[in-house]
């Protein structure tokens, strides 16, 4: 790291004594645990709303669900795009994350005045005498959810940046350090998941909607304060422009200098060009792919970042490309993952949810998955890493994308689970117990242990040193895309299986008289042809860093826009 780069929240030179380290870090785990008791349940829980509250119908709340989750990811871009050109980390997420207090007290206040939702009445029992929200109301629920979900966008594609940034991963102690905040960093998640799907899920249900959204709100403003206390503490790292920028001028000189003769390497094109890179240029191991983009580094006599391009910046938009097929494949891996979790609610719905005297909620199941995360990260890490390090020689016991093909076969599993236990519910003569539900749960909490850890992994170490951030926010739109795809499923299927009065598979008012057994061996197919589609991108990729070796990888600082005269 280079000090001279970060600045503290005046501007001035850090003084590595006073910024940055565990301490600025305690302000960003408080923040992480905060921001998921709210975000965990909700998600979660949220086609329990829409569903019994909003009066929407089956497919209607599942694809609203996610479309929330999946603006949320997609908003992540965003928030990468302005920390990476305008303003810090820390700043971007104090001025975009009030929108997601807003958002969740408008559905606070929504929930509260009766004026403005459909009155109270059984879906199940008095489906004609239920009224959909619509209108005015309709217009305030989804303000209220897109609100929330750009503050929450916005703040999820910094926060693990800014985290990182809090360590110097030239130092050996703070390389370690650094390495911590993303064990520390996902099982905040996972335990601030577990708090909220016990104690906001309680609240929505026997304290009411209101109580439940208006505590989200004030844990949403408690958190950016506490983030805000830690302003005198952070290292903040001068905003470079941003690199979609970067990437899109190599495609453009590239382009335009597409008639010209490429160079074989960059080597050569340095030679052409003395000064497309003023370090050396195995900065970033020089690949042999995508040859045309060193066309970028051909100096045809006009200066500007729009007429040439530097080497690392060749490299870095290589880099960008060629783990785009992952990026893509994944979304398609990732389908089933979503939908299950949006389904498995209304199936828990439909089953006994009792337990002796205690009543348990169809999303507070969750927890049980979520359990399991926090476990097997704590035991992966000190346990089964160094166990498979000494038989495989990889520095994570397995590779990112072995890692995260372990949980896109989970996946495939447990929808074939799900499918087998909702035919089984439909026959049952007496309600079937909730916890037939738990095998599903837990495989996806084992499916969420291996590929959304694995991702966010892979995305982070691959990316190019000044793409941290992108590709931070790429691993959350990986997810948001694999949400829209979800919704896209969904209304696929409804098509194909309507016929004439006949309603389509997924259109009934209740699960009973819907076909979500059938539903599911469709999403067990998709997953696996998506299964095989990345396993053969995976087998292609080659990695930037050496997954065997345990030296230090060398790092640079980004080049900038650096041009000829």
């Amino acid at each position: 790291m280079a000090l001279g780069v970060f600045v503290d929240w005046r501007g001035n030179t850090i003084n590595r004594e006073v910024h940055g380290g565990v301490r600025a870090a305690w302000f960003l785990y408080v923040l992480t645990v905060i921001t998921n008791v709210v975000i965990v349940p909700n998600v979660l829980n949220m086609v329990t709303y829409l569903h019994g509250t909003m009066h929407m119908g089956v497919s209607g709340s599942v694809t609203t669900a996610a479309n929330f989750f999946g603006a949320t990811s997609g908003f992540a871009m965003i928030g990468a795009f302005i920390s990476d050109s305008y303003v810090t980390r820390s700043r971007t997420m104090l001025m975009f994350g009030p929108f997601m207090f807003l958002g969740y007290g408008l559905l606070a206040l929504q929930a509260y005045l009766p004026s403005l939702h459909p009155p109270p009445c059984n879906i199940e029992a008095e489906l004609n005498n239920c009224k959909e929200v619509h209108g005015r109301d309709a217009a305030l629920l989804y303000i209220g959810l897109y609100m929330s979900a750009f503050g929450d966008g916005c703040i999820r594609s910094c926060l693990s940046s800014l985290g990182a940034d809090q360590f110097d991963h030239e130092d050996p102690t703070e390389s370690r350090q650094q390495s911590s905040f993303f064990n520390w960093y996902t099982f905040g998640i996972s335990f601030g998941g577990f708090v909220g799907l016990i104690l906001i899920v309680w609240l929505q249900k026997y304290k009411g909607w209101d109580i439940g959204f208006g505590l989200c709100a004030l844990l949403i403003l408690l958190g950016l304060l506490i983030v805000a206390a830690g302003f005198p503490f952070y290292r903040n790292q001068v905003p470079e422009g941003s690199p979609l920028t970067r990437v899109l001028q190599v495609l453009v000189v590239a382009f335009r200098n597409m008639k010209l003769e490429a160079p074989e390497n960059l080597e050569e094109a340095r030679k052409i060009n003395p000064e497309a890179g003023t370090v050396s240029i195995d900065a970033y191991s020089q690949t042999n792919s995508l040859k045309f983009l060193n066309k970028a580094c051909i100096n045809r006599g006009k200066s500007g970042a729009w007429s040439v391009c530097s080497a690392t910046k060749v490299e870095e938009t290589k880099i960008v490309l060629r783990f785009l097929p992952i990026f893509i494949s994944s979304v398609f891996g990732y389908i089933s993952n979503i939908i299950i979790f949006t389904f498995t609610v209304q199936q828990g719905g439909m089953t006994n949810t009792r337990l002796g005297k205690i009543h348990v909620e169809p999303a507070t199941l969750f927890a049980i998955p979520v359990i399991f995360q926090m476990l097997i990260l704590a035991i992966y890490d000190k346990f089964i890493v160094r166990l498979l390090r000494r038989r495989t020689g990889y520095i994570g016991g397995i590779t990112h994308l072995q890692r995260i093909g372990i949980g896109f076969a989970a996946m495939i599993l447990s929808c074939v689970i799900a499918a087998v236990v909702e035919k089984k519910r439909k026959e049952a003569v007496e309600q079937m117990s909730i916890f037939w539900l738990t095998p599903q749960f837990l495989l996806l909490g084992m499916s969420d242990v291996t590929s959304f850890t694995g991702l966010l992994e892979f995305f982070n170490s691959e990316a190019p040193r000044g793409m941290k951030s992108i590709g931070t926010a790429l691993f959350w739109c990986d997810l948001g895309l694999a949400s829209l795809m979800a919704t896209f499923l969904v209304d696929a299927v409804n098509r194909a299986t309507r016929h004439g009065h006949q309603r389509g598979w997924l259109e009934g008012t209740t699960l009973n008289s819907s076909h979500l057994d059938w539903f599911y061996w469709v999403v067990a197919v998709v997953g696996l042809l998506g299964f095989f589609n990345y396993l053969y991108w995976a087998k292609k990729y080659v990695y930037r860093n050496n997954q065997r070796t345990t030296k230090p990888t060398v790092c640079i600082e980004p080049m900038g826009d650096q041009v000829s005269p």
